[in-house]
C-alpha cells in the first residue's frame, strides 16, 4: 500500500536515501519495493493491538537512538485511518529529526512540523498515503501497486513450483487460506469443499500456500480436499517468494489479506472471501480482475480480530466460491496479463 508513495518520494527526491521504519512483517516485504535503500525493523508499542508486547522502555529508547544515528532530514509518517501519528512522531522528535510530516485530526502540539488534515475514513489506503504527500506539494504519479521480486526470489519460486510438478509457464490456481486474524478467515472445511469442486472442473494444479504459522491450516485443508490435483507449498514461502509465485498463478483464491494485495500488484485475477472486518473501499484490489464475496451484515465494518457472531459475513457456500473461480477463469481466459514491475504498463481490471 505504500509503494506508490515511495515512488512519488523517489521522483521528488531522486538523490535521497530512503529508509523504511517497519514492523517485522513489513520489513520482510521491503525487498519487493525498489525505492527503499535501508530498513529499520522495530516492534512498536503503538502497533501492538493485542497488548502482548512486554513492557520494555529500553526498546523504544533504542529506537530513538537508532533514528538519531541515522541523521535523517525528514520523517514521513504514514498511518491508516485508525492509527495515530503521534507516538512515532514523538520518537522522531526525540531523535532530533527536524521535519516530521503526518496527518491527524487531533492536536498533538509541535510533534509534527507539518500536520495535514486526513481524508475521509473510507478513503483507500493507497490514496490516504498519497494524500499526505500531496499536502506538502509532492507530485503524485501513478497509484498502482507494483512489486519487484529479487532475482533469487524468482528462481526460488520456479524451484518450488517445479518440486510440485509444475513446469515454467504452466497455469495453476493458488489458494492462500490464511489471514492475520480469525475474523478474516473463511472456514477451512469450506475452503476444502470449494477446492474439491474446483478440482473436478479445471485441468490445472491447485496449489495451497501460507506463512510458516499457517502450515497446519494449509495441511488441514490439503487433507480434506478430495482432489488429486491439489498440491501444497506448506508454510515454506517467504513474502518475496510468494510474490513471485502469485505473479505466475492463473488465479488467486484467498481472504482479504496480504496475498490479495500481492495479486493486485501482479495483476493476477482473484476471488477473495472479503470479511466484514473492514470497508471494501479502504483495502480492495483496484487493478487486477477481482470478485469479492461477502454477505452483508448489520455489524460491518466491525474492525475486530475475532467474530462473536459465527462469521455471518463469510457464510458463503463452497459451491458459490467454486462457481466464482470458474467464472473468473473463463472471463480472463484470453487476457494477456502483464506482470506489474516498476515502470511496466498495467491493464485495466477485467479487460
Amino acid at each position: 500500500m505504500l509503494g506508490p508513495s515511495l515512488r512519488a518520494l523517489r521522483n521528488r527526491f531522486p538523490d535521497a536515501r530512503i529508509t523504511l521504519l517497519a514492523s517485522p512483517a513489513g520489513a520482510r516485504a521491503a525487498p519487493l519495493l525498489a525505492c527503499i535503500d535501508d530498513v529499520i525493523t522495530h516492534r512498536a508499542t503503538w502497533q501492538d493491538a493485542s497488548g502482548a508486547l512486554p513492557l520494555d522502555p529500553t526498546r523504544e529508547i533504542g529506537l530513538v537512538e537508532t533514528l538519531r544515528g541515522g541523521a535523517f532530514d525528514a520523517a514521513f509518517i504514514f498511518t491508516s485511518f485508525s492509527q495515530s501519528p503521534w507516538p512515532p512522531a514523538f520518537a522522531c522528535y526525540l531523535a532530533g529529526i527536524p521535519r516530521r510530516v503526518g496527518q491527524a485530526r487531533d492536536f498533538g502540539g509541535s510533534l509534527l512540523t507539518v500536520r495535514a488534515t486526513p481524508p475521509p475514513d473510507c478513503t483507500h489506503q493507497v490514496d490516504r498515503n498519497l494524500h499526505l504527500l500531496q499536502a506538502i506539494g509532492v507530485a503524485v504519479g501513478d497509484r498502482d501497486l507494483a512489486v519487484a521480486p529479487p532475482a533469487e526470489a524468482e528462481a526460488s519460486a520456479d524451484r518450488a513450483l517445479r518440486r510440485l510438478g509444475i513446469a515454467p509457464g504452466e497455469p495453476f490456481v493458488l489458494v492462500a487460506p490464511g489471514a492475520s486474524c480469525t475474523a478474516r478467515r473463511y472456514s477451512p472445511s469450506r475452503f476444502a469443499q470449494a477446492i474439491t469442486r474446483l478440482g473436478r472442473a479445471v485441468r490445472m494444479p491447485i496449489v495451497l500456500t501460507g506463512s510458516p504459522r499457517e502450515a497446519t491450516l494449509v495441511e488441514t485443508i490439503r487433507v480434506r480436499a478430495r482432489s488429486a490435483c491439489v498440491r501444497s507449498l506448506g508454510g515454506d514461502s517467504s513474502v518475496v517468494e510468494l510474490a513471485a509465485i502469485v505473479a505466475r498463478a492463473r488465479l488467486l483464491v484467498g481472504n482479504n489479506s496480504g496475498p490479495m494485495h500481492l495479486a493486485d500488484a501482479c495483476r493476477c485475477p482473484m476471488v477473495i472471501l472479503y470479511s466484514g472486518t473492514d470497508l471494501e473501499e479502504q483495502w480492495q484490489p483496484r487493478r487486477a480482475p477481482a470478485t469479492l464475496l461477502r454477505r452483508p451484515t448489520p455489524c460491518e465494518p466491525c474492525y475486530r480480530f475475532e467474530c462473536p457472531y459465527h462469521m455471518e459475513c463469510l457464510d458463503i457456500p463452497a459451491s458459490e466460491v467454486a462457481d466464482a473461480c470458474l467464472d473468473m477463469l473463463e472471463r480472463t481466459a484470453h487476457r494477456a496479463r502483464v506482470p506489474a514491475r516498476i515502470g511496466a504498463a498495467s491493464s485495466a481490471p477485467g479487460s
